[in-house]
Formats: C-alpha cells, structure tokens, sequence
C-alpha cells in the first residue's frame, strides 16, 4: 500500500522543492508519512467544500496547489478560520501536500502545461535560474596516494560534470617543505627542507559538498596537514527557471489569441490589454498571479504576456511598453493541470484511487 511518504518522494522528484520560489511553503504541510494512502484527491486550494469532500470521502491525502497555512498562525482552534478549516482533516488523519511554485515551474507542470495548450515551438524560461553553486577543490599529493585521495573525494560528492563522474585534473610536479621539531611528517624529514613528487589534483564540486570533500580529503591524505585550496566559481545559467517563453506556431492577432485561451481553459471571460488586432508570435507564460514577471516578460521581447491576473497598473506598464496582455483568471490558469495532475497521480499510483476534487470552484462568476 502507498503512503504519504511514497506520494512525498514522488513530488520531490517531479516537483523538487529546490525550484519552488524562496518564499513558498511547500511539501507535506499536514500530517504523517506513515499513513497508508487509499484515496486522494486533487485541488487548486484547499476550502471548506473541499475539506467536507475529503473528509465524507474517506480520503487520506489531500494534493492542493495552493499551501495551506500560508501565513504564519498562532493557533488552530475553532475560534480562527484556520483552525476551523484544518481541524476536521487532523480529525480524520488527512495529510495535505502542496507542491505550489514546484510545480508551476517543473519540467511538465502548470507552465510547461500551458505553453503545450498554445503549441507553443522552442519553448525555455522567462527566468531562468542559475545553476547550482560550485567550487574547485585543488590538493597536492604525494603521487602514489593520487589514487586513494581522489577516490575519497569523488566518494564525497566531487568530480561531477554533467553527466560524467570521477572527473578531475592532474598535475605533476614538486612540492616543498620543512617540518619544524614539533612535526611528524609522513613523508622525508623534519628540520631540513625536503623537495617531494606531488601531483596537482583539481576537482569540481558542490559548494553545498565542500566541507564533506574537504574531510574526506583529509582523511585518505597521508600528510599531517594537507595544501589544498578551495576556489568558489561564478555561477552559470542553468536550465531550469520561473515561467516560460515561447513562440507560437503561427503568427495571429492578440483577439484571436484571446478566443483560443477563452475555449482551451475554459473560462467565462479572458481579460485583454492593447490592441485587440495586434499580431503576436512570442509568448510569455507564468500561471496565477504573476505580475512580479511583467519585467521578464518585457525583458525577452514578448509579443503577449498570459497569466492569471495582475494589478490595474500593470495594465498601464504593460500597455506603455506594447506589451499584450490576456488574464484568464487565477482559477483557469492553473486548475486544468490540477485536473490533469490526477490523471498522472491515478496511473502512477494504480492502488491508490485518486480524482481532482469536484465541489471546488472558480469563486469569480461572469455575468
């Protein structure tokens, strides 16, 4: 039988919270990976309807979009909103995962899944993130441990590129040193200066890995006190970001557009800024509320810019920079992929019956 647990390596893996937004509260926000998973249930927040849904249900896991407990609470009881909403999922021993911007910016999530509804070509990141910070690690070694020392290192987390491993550089030559009365130095004498075989090893490595490298160098070097230097390097553009960008796979008027996002998401309205016959071919995506990427979107050129609601004078920004603007609402930016999240959940968990909740709604009607 599945558990949280199970369901929380499998977001971790598709959704990893390493590319959620640094104010975001994601991951398993309410109650135990030991509980045994029969039944979850999809949803773009978690309310009331969707609680009640839950609870006379029988489900075990609640996967909602939106955190719960998004701000910070001093006390869940019946007196607050909060408590009030998650006292009857402690009750029932019901968990909640949220996987938020993971998801909006993983490889096959909320972005990904609305550029493909486009067809948008060549699609990458409105923002794209820097890759993992790294450092060069470079020891001198007496050449007949390079071997033992390197190995210890690349056990540690070193000498990674890419899709290669144990990766490194060497470099013979001699190193120098005099060990004063109070050394005992594993190699020639103290009191006079010896001249040594070494070899020059340089490794790259997480600079979350460094002290591990660092000590598991230490460790397999014979010397009683190792010359090494830790380089930090400048990051470099990963491939991984917030957002997407794109290009559509035919030139059309911004109307148009309009028209096909209206159908595609299902939505009673799709708010329009600039010129209706305004013709369009780059597109920018964020999900949501998003217009933190309004620069972003004016940075890459776009023609278009789709997301689910922004600010009044964000219109005016846009609208002064010739930048289009087509918000279908907060609520169909993003629950179609909570639907489809379902669809994946139920196939990828075959013992576990999973559906995207059907009591919640768009809480804007247009009349």
């Amino acid at each position: 039988m599945s558990t949280v647990a199970d369901f929380c390596r499998y977001f971790e893996a598709f959704t990893p919270s390493s590319l959620a937004a640094d104010w975001d509260n994601v991951g398993l926000l309410l109650g135990e990976r030991t509980t045994d998973v029969h039944r979850a249930i999809t949803c773009l927040t978690v309310t009331p309807e969707v609680v009640a849904e839950a609870v006379d249900g029988l489900a075990n896991l609640i996967v909602s979009h939106h955190p719960i407990l998004f701000r910070g609470t001093k006390k869940l009881s019946g007196d607050s909103s909060e408590g009030r909403l998650l006292l009857p999922l402690l009750k029932a021993g019901i968990a909640v995962y949220s996987p938020h911007t993971a998801f909006d910016n993983a490889t096959g999530g909320i972005n990904d899944q609305l550029a493909a509804t486009l067809g948008l070509t060549n699609v990458r990141p409105l923002r794209r993130h820097d890759a993992e910070r790294r450092c060069k690690i470079v020891v001198f070694t007496p050449t007949e441990d390079v071997a033992a020392v390197s190995a210890a290192m690349f056990q540690a987390g070193a000498g990674v590129i890419g899709e290669y491993r144990e990766c490194s550089f060497r470099l013979p030559g001699t190193g120098t040193f005099f060990g004063t009365e109070g050394t005992n130095p594993a190699v020639g004498e103290k009191g006079r200066r010896m001249e040594v075989p070494e070899e020059r090893l340089e490794v790259i490595c997480p600079e979350r890995a460094v002290n591990a490298v660092i000590a598991a160098m230490r460790k397999a070097h014979r010397y009683e006190e190792p010359a090494f230097d830790v380089y930090p390097l400048k990051p470099l553009p990963g491939s991984n970001g917030e957002g997407r960008l794109g290009e559509l796979p035919a030139e059309m008027s911004l109307e148009l557009l309009a028209g096909k996002i209206k159908t595609d998401l299902r939505t009673g309205a799709v708010q329009l800024v600039g010129e209706p016959t305004k013709t369009v071919s780059r597109v920018a995506i964020a999900c949501g509320a998003a217009g933190e990427f309004l620069k972003d979107a004016i940075k890459a050129k776009a023609d278009v810019f789709l997301t689910g609601e922004m600010r009044f004078h964000d219109y005016l920004h846009a609208e002064s920079e010739g930048l289009g603007l087509l918000l279908p609402g907060h609520y169909a930016s993003e629950r179609p992929a909570v639907e489809n999240l379902a669809v994946r959940l139920a196939k990828d968990f075959p013992d576990v019956t999973v559906t995207a909740s059907s009591r919640e709604h768009d809480p804007v009607s247009w009349v």
